[in-house]
């Protein structure tokens, strides 16, 4: 990708975001008193995740589930959806997780836990769109191949999102990022933008 488009691609990833940050506020606010009073703990969820040529970072999101979970759940689930290229798995989200809050369901259905995303694309951390940041323990089961997703900044939707979410095996999965990293230009970024919303209002795969 030319350096001018890096430099649009960014000053995109600018507007869009302080656009939905600022005409969002008001929801941004009601969505945090929801969670607040729903369950106790901190409004936003913090955890580290590996971006653009494995530098750490710090991810938001709306917090979805109860305080003090035993997170080893989460990685057996990782670990299987990873060395088995299982079907149907998000490496981030498991179907009917007893961690998750009545609220925080709602909110992963409708993707709304995201929304905080946008000011990890403020700080650069993240684009709009890019593959999703995995969790460092993820990357002790990665295939040699599967590292070629963390050449590109990672992102809040993306080409396997619009392309069946939770419905693909890992590997495909992958292979959607990839291809994204070598293909990706403002007009397919556009089509993915556009794609998602309809896949967010069917709920496709979002647990």
């Amino acid at each position: 990708m030319a350096r001018d488009a890096d430099i649009a691609k960014r000053a995109f990833d600018i507007i869009f975001s302080y656009t939905v940050l600022v005409f969002g506020f008001p929801l941004f606010l009601i969505l945090g008193l929801i969670v607040k009073l729903s369950s106790k703990g901190p409004v936003l969820f913090k955890q580290v995740r590996i971006g653009e040529k494995k530098k750490p970072f710090v991810f938001y999101k709306f917090r979805t589930m109860y305080m003090n979970n035993n997170h080893d759940l989460h990685k057996e689930y990782v670990k299987e959806l990873i060395t088995s290229n299982k079907k149907a798995g998000n490496a981030y989200k498991i179907e009917k997780d007893p961690r998750v809050t009545p609220i925080g369901r709602f909110l992963r259905r409708t993707s709304l836990d995201e929304l905080p995303q946008f000011f990890n694309v403020l700080k650069g951390d993240m684009s709009v769109i890019g593959p999703r940041p995995p969790i460092p323990y993820e990357l002790r089961y990665y295939k040699d191949w599967h590292f070629q997703r963390l050449e590109t900044k990672p992102g809040i939707t993306g080409l396997w999102q619009v392309s069946g979410r939770t419905l693909l095996p890992f590997d495909e999965m992958v292979r959607l990022d990839i291809e994204y990293s070598k293909k990706r230009s403002f007009a397919l970024d556009l089509y993915i933008l556009i794609k998602t919303i309809p896949a967010i209002i069917a709920g496709k795969g979002a647990y």
